[in-house]
């Protein structure tokens, strides 16, 4: 007792609120510490890149999956296993050296299907000259044979979506480095099928002069 006073404790009702402040606290600190522990500490995988079992199911979808091109090797197993590849181009079709073919392949879009179209262009060994050229165009599965032409000395390209098909031509006497002349055709692809658009002859028979395109109809 002290001046009269009596001195008391803390009220029931002081130490309560207390009691639920230091509560509350507690709740959050745990709260705090919880949601740490899942994350791992920080916030960066969850803006990472992508779990890696889920990459590998975007990889194997088939909307995003490229289609494969044949090699050259396969694209050479393609001509020789073509019934409809003339017998002299298939004996034309051995390795020149060790296991390199005397072939040109290249792809594109001549057909305008789903997958590339594959041109094959076979070649002799010695002198370049091509005695066969194909085109192919990927059937499913396989390729299927739309065009070809073995008149040698031939040789088939794209250009600018087209297909263009070059024939030198040889006078008597002319040696296989120096034809007299060439013969293109450009074909277009229309209802299936191959369809010959323009060509012309180019005169290579003046020395010195530029070749002169001369139209063909047809």
């Amino acid at each position: 007792m002290r001046g009269g006073l009596t001195e008391a404790g803390p009220t029931p009702a002081r130490g309560t609120i207390q009691a639920a402040i230091t509560a509350m606290s507690v709740l959050a600190a745990l709260a705090l510490f919880v949601s740490a522990c899942a994350t791992g500490g920080t916030g960066a995988r969850d803006e990472g890149p992508a779990h890696s079992d889920a990459v590998a199911g975007a990889t194997a979808s088939p909307t995003v999956a490229p289609t494969a091109l044949p090699d050259r090797t396969n694209a050479v197993q393609l001509v020789k296993d073509d019934p409809e590849v003339s017998a002299e181009v298939k004996r034309e079709l051995t390795p020149c050296i060790g296991d390199e073919y005397p072939v040109d392949v290249a792809y594109g879009d001549l057909t305008g299907g789903s997958g590339h179209d594959l041109i094959v262009n076979v070649l002799t060994c010695g002198d370049g000259v091509g005695v066969g050229s194909y085109v192919y165009r990927e059937d499913g599965d396989g390729y299927e044979n739309v065009f070809q032409a073995e008149e040698p000395p031939v040789y088939a390209e794209i250009d600018r979506g087209d297909l263009v098909v070059s024939k030198q031509v040889y006078a008597k006497g002319d040696p296989v480095s120096s034809p007299s002349g060439e013969n293109v055709i450009t074909y277009r692809w229309a209802s299936g099928r191959f369809v010959k658009q323009f060509s012309w002859h180019n005169d290579y028979s003046s020395v010195g002069d530029e070749p002169t395109p001369v139209p063909e109809t047809g």
